[in-house]
């Protein structure tokens, strides 16, 4: 099966414990999860889990009734998803993966927008990211141990990066030391195109 980081999380989450689709994106909202995959959208849950089962890698494990609820399918890792789960670590965390974020593409086409618009939009963004890296700070329980949060220490510290990346780019704009207009641009294509 092609590794997602979806397929991971309710892989892991069926590691830990069998449990309902619906269950499994409680838990990833809850633990703020829902900040490294999508579950925005109940469906890609019920999608990825899917594919989990035809794989090998869960099963069903029977039905659970709560009060006042319908009758759910409890879902369960098998051992070759225990396995897989661990095999996608080990390849995981030595070797980064080849992403494509859309905001480095962005920087790439500045040329479009005039520096001073280009320092507005970068302002907003450096308000955007210090109000998230306010929120990670902030949802940390008292007393739980680092383990459980060091992805989100991680994505503070990767947000944190480039807050003082920006600001570095935002003070070059201030002070005209990056900059350019039209014949800068045609020139630099003239040669380098």
């Amino acid at each position: 099966m092609k590794r997602s980081p979806l397929a991971m999380v309710l892989l892991a989450l069926l590691v830990e414990a069998p449990m309902h689709p619906y269950r499994m994106q409680q838990v990833i909202k809850h633990r703020g999860q829902d900040q490294l995959v999508n579950v925005a959208q109940r469906n890609s849950v019920y999608q990825t889990l899917d594919r989990l089962v035809r794989e090998g890698l869960a099963r069903p494990g029977g039905t659970s009734r709560e009060a006042g609820r319908p009758e759910r399918t409890v879902y369960e890792a098998t051992e070759e998803g225990a396995a897989t789960l661990r095999r996608w670590l080990l390849e995981m965390l030595p070797e980064p993966a080849r992403e494509f974020p859309e905001f480095p593409v962005a920087l790439a086409f500045l040329p479009i927008l005039s520096p001073a618009e280009t320092r507005e939009l970068l302002e907003r963004r450096l308000e955007t990211l210090t109000d998230r890296v306010a929120a990670i700070d902030a949802q940390a329980p008292p007393g739980l141990p680092r383990l459980f949060l060091i992805e989100d220490e991680y994505r503070a510290a990767v947000l944190r990066a480039e807050i003082g990346w920006l600001r570095g780019v935002v003070a070059d704009l201030d002070d005209g030391s990056l900059s350019w207009d039209r014949a800068l641009i045609d020139e630099t294509l003239a040669r380098f195109g």
